[in-house]
């Protein structure tokens, strides 16, 4: 069957592999769709991920239709559409320096259980859709870390599809309002049209003053300046002036919450951040979110339709990760297989 392997540095490839073989405790998938992230254009950068340095598969972002089903397996019949938690497979991470990927035809899940590795759901909601589930994941996972409250006020930076996921992640966990930053005016817009509240352009407006008039003036005798009432920060973006941004702009008691690769160190002036008690964590990955977003998506799989840019046929993938990976070429690049 065909495959899509990083096979050097900055080289993917087609590549020839043994369709695989299902035993009594293992599930056939074959895969309907995959998203392109960009931890993808990182792995192919390096040439791989070890063990499998030259020879890692690609894609980590799939749904699939279950194609057979091991005799000792409960729970999946063949033709359930399923999502899947590429983090709970036995043979390493799906797509992510395991021995498979998801820009494969077939993909095995050995020692499948229901719940565990895979989810079935409903036959309406669209492949290149159910392909969003495991970055949405990623996104609620960060929501989740910032621990919203009812009422919050909230600000997004980034409106890519991390960002975008956490705008309708705060919005189910009972968020008041909820800016989203950018400084491309077409992200802003699919921001809008998602559910945001107010957007920011960074580029053109001054952020502090703009979160003062949206989220109240949050200065007090102690933290003063021109501090917003923002109650929690996401950084889905990575750029350095956004954490700086943010310990200047922040009232007491603020969450700031990153879940964007920064991919430089960043400065912070502990010194004026002292007084907010600004609370930082760091989200990634999806402990316990891969399925509990699951039920967002099948209520509201319109709305996270909008996310998606551009959908490529399988035969095109190598155009699709080359897509992907191109600044301003594109937002979220997903891979159908029909």
């Amino acid at each position: 069957m065909k495959s899509v392997h990083v096979t050097g540095p900055n080289t993917n490839e087609w590549v020839e592999v043994e369709r695989p073989v299902t035993g009594p405790r293992d599930v056939l998938l074959k895969m309907k769709a995959c998203g392109i992230c960009g931890s993808d254009a990182m792995y192919s950068h390096v040439g791989g991920i070890p063990p499998r340095q030259g020879a890692t598969p690609l894609g980590h972002e799939p749904a699939a239709e279950v194609a057979e089903v091991g005799a000792d397996v409960t729970g999946f019949a063949v033709g359930d559409h399923v999502v899947i938690d590429t983090m709970a497979f036995t043979d390493g991470l799906l797509g992510s320096g395991g021995a498979q990927g998801g820009l494969s035809e077939y993909v095995l899940v050995k020692d499948a259980e229901p719940g565990r590795q895979l989810r079935v759901i409903p036959s309406d909601i669209p492949w290149e859709v159910a392909a969003l589930n495991e970055p949405m994941a990623v996104a609620y996972h960060a929501v989740n870390r910032t621990d919203p409250k009812p009422g919050d006020k909230v600000v997004v930076f980034g409106a890519g599809p991390i960002g975008l996921g956490a705008v309708l992640g705060y919005r189910r966990r009972g968020a008041s309002h909820i800016v989203v930053v950018d400084i491309i005016p077409s992200r802003l817009e699919k921001a809008l049209e998602i559910g945001a509240d107010a957007v920011i352009n960074s580029a053109e407006e001054d952020v502090a003053a703009r979160l003062v008039e949206l989220h109240g003036d949050g200065a007090t005798m102690l933290v003063r300046g021109t501090r917003s009432g923002t109650d929690i920060f996401l950084d889905a973006a990575g750029a350095p002036v956004i954490p700086q941004t943010v310990g200047n702009v922040a009232k007491s008691g603020a969450v700031l919450g990153v879940v964007a690769v920064h991919k430089k160190p960043v400065e912070l002036d502990f010194g004026s951040i002292l007084t907010t008690e600004l609370t930082i964590v760091f989200a990634m990955g999806y402990p316990t979110e891969i399925f509990e977003v699951t039920d967002d998506i099948i209520e509201n799989w319109e709305k996270y339709k909008l996310i998606i840019s551009d959908v490529l046929p399988f035969d095109r993938s190598l155009e699709a990760l080359e897509l992907a990976k191109t600044p301003g070429a594109a937002d979220k690049v997903v891979v159908r297989f029909d």
